[in-house]
């Protein structure tokens, strides 16, 4: 669409790539929410379809709006590495950054729009465990400001994006209540040289794990 079009173009003006998030209108009254992956010479790549849909109280009513996603877990060669995408709520699922790391993912972006609470307790926890577990470094984003006239019911989105690396350690961080564009170098090296002392992809044990897909 229009927003996807749009994006190529600053994607190619600016040689980067850009993970573009939107609400997908797949045919007349089916939506997703997905976001778009274009490479640094503004080729559309793909997309990624959020998978897990919540339903929370108060203001996070997406299964009203959302279909669960149908692309599993794809991961994107772009210009500079193997990237994936995992979004908002997906991240409480330890399943699925598993299936990206084991696709080949080096780094993956997850574009949130998430309000104080247990959520941001939560927030300086799960990524850097999820990093560390599978060995990929990981740009946790998250928006500012309120969304009125729901914000005394929601509360205030915290930004506080940051990058964590596959050792578990936060290595870049923006505020809590400023837009920001984040710049950050790091070193892919790391996703081989974390992944051969740890060895948690050898020493796992699928052959177990069978309760886990069970419905």
């Amino acid at each position: 669409g229009h927003t996807t079009r749009l994006m190529q173009e600053y994607a190619k003006k600016h040689d980067m790539v850009i993970v573009v998030p939107i609400y997908e209108e797949a045919m007349p009254g089916v939506y997703y929410n997905t976001a778009a992956v274009i490479d640094a010479d503004g080729s559309y790549l793909g997309k990624y379809r959020k998978t897990h849909i919540p339903q929370v109280d108060p203001g996070f009513f997406e299964k009203f709006f959302f279909k669960p996603g149908d692309t599993g877990y794809p991961v994107f060669d772009t210009k500079y590495l193997k990237l994936g995408v995992y979004i908002c709520y997906d991240r409480h699922f330890p399943e699925g950054w598993r299936a990206l790391a084991l696709n080949g993912a080096e780094y993956i972006v997850n574009p949130s729009a998430t309000v104080a609470g247990l959520s941001k307790y939560l927030w300086e926890l799960e990524q850097p465990a999820s990093a560390a577990a599978n060995g990929v470094f990981i740009g946790a984003i998250n928006r500012i400001g309120k969304e009125e006239p729901w914000a005394s019911e929601m509360g205030e989105f915290y930004g506080s994006s940051y990058i964590v690396n596959p050792r578990g350690t936060i290595e870049a961080q923006a505020s809590y209540g400023e837009d920001e564009l984040l710049v950050h170098e790091i070193d892919l090296d790391m996703v081989r040289e974390v992944r051969n002392t740890w060895q948690f992809f050898r020493d796992r044990r699928p052959d177990t794990y069978g309760p886990l897909v069970q419905s």
